[in-house]
């Protein structure tokens, strides 16, 4: 473990049962061949960049850099380098999202036409005891947020051609609610409310709604409208929870999620609410990947996709235009029933189906 605040690093190591080092000590370690890169937003491809020039593996932090132009320069290092990039969210790895991706590619509910996704909330103020980086340029629910719920579509339904968005801004400072801080003024300079059109490669035109400006509402996460049926999504921010699917108008079924890994209870929200957590999983996965020489799903090529995607959307409110994407990527590969890590081992599977 290494951070530049050697005294954070070596908290983080004592409490966790690690050794810390120094960054530089770390980069020049022979044996260590991955490095998870969780520095903010705006050092993302600065440190990933150090990692793959150490000759490293890097998996980083969504986003991948703070434009898309910064995140092609760090996949063409890296493919110079002979490394791979891997980057957050793994979201859609969890069982509430894999058993969606299998309804929709065993054409339960059709050909997808359209649906609605919103991301809704206050924001960060009331509980976060540093929020001036969510309400700044870079910042905002987009940026975010976005990451995981647009990452969830490409999933389910393959990449995206254009959008086109509007923006506003709800109030012009926000009030620290908890923390040394509280009661201090954070001033917003960004955007906090966005309406998106997302139209997919495949046909399919999706709404978006992410508000930093909203009570309280009764969203559905994920709303997905196929020509047999609908199928409602659990939040991607999280990796558990049932979604519901409807068969040409019938009454919401559950749909069952326990054939498959991830979708287990493991944390406790300030709310109280228990949820599946399993961040990191897909660390795991590109770790078995690189043993296996096969791609690894949440990968550079579709973190690339998704920050073109957000960056097109804040353009588009900008400008006022329709922006088309100019990348794309293969949706990613779906993961077997399992209950654990072994869905990611090839070998593992093989010889428990043996």
């Amino acid at each position: 473990m290494a951070d530049i605040d050697a005294s954070a690093a070596g908290a983080q190591a004592e409490a966790f049962g690690v050794r810390s080092r120094t960054v530089e000590a770390l980069l020049a370690d022979p044996q260590i061949g991955l490095v998870v890169n969780l520095t903010v937003p705006a050092a993302h491809a600065e440190v990933s960049g150090r990692i793959i020039e150490a000759g490293k593996h890097v998996y980083s932090e969504k986003p991948l850099g703070v434009s898309a132009a910064e995140a092609r320069r760090l996949i063409a290092l890296a493919q110079a380098r002979g490394v791979r990039i891997g980057c957050a969210p793994d979201t859609f790895l969890g069982a509430a999202h894999q058993a969606s991706r299998a309804l929709i590619d065993a054409g339960v509910i059709g050909t997808v036409l359209s649906g609605s996704m919103s991301v809704l909330s206050r924001g960060m103020e009331a509980w976060h005891p540093n929020p001036d980086f969510f309400f700044r340029p870079g910042g905002g629910p987009v940026l975010d947020l976005g990451p995981y719920y647009v990452t969830q579509l490409v999933n389910l339904l393959g990449p995206i051609a254009s959008v086109a968005a509007t923006s506003g801004m709800g109030h012009a400072s926000r009030t620290i609610g908890s923390g040394p801080r509280a009661g201090e003024t954070v001033p917003v300079t960004t955007p906090t409310s966005y309406s998106a059109l997302l139209t997919f490669r495949g046909g399919a035109r999706i709404s978006f709604e992410a508000s930093w400006d909203v009570w309280k509402h009764q969203r559905v996460p994920i709303e997905l409208y196929g020509t047999e049926g609908s199928l409602l999504v659990p939040d991607p921010n999280f990796f558990g929870d049932e979604p519901r699917v409807s068969r040409r108008g019938g009454d919401w079924e559950r749909v069952d999620i326990s054939a498959y890994a991830f979708g287990t209870p493991n944390r406790t929200l300030r709310t109280g609410r228990a949820v599946a957590d399993h961040r990191s999983i897909g660390v795991v996965d590109m770790v078995s990947a690189i043993a296996e020489g096969r791609a690894h799903r949440a990968d550079a090529g579709l973190a690339l996709h998704v920050l073109d995607v957000l960056e097109a959307i804040d353009a588009s409110a900008s400008s006022g235009a329709f922006v088309e994407i100019s990348s794309t990527c293969e949706r990613p590969e779906p993961l077997p029933a399992g209950s654990d890590e072994a869905v990611f081992d090839t070998a593992v599977r093989s010889a428990r189906a043996s």
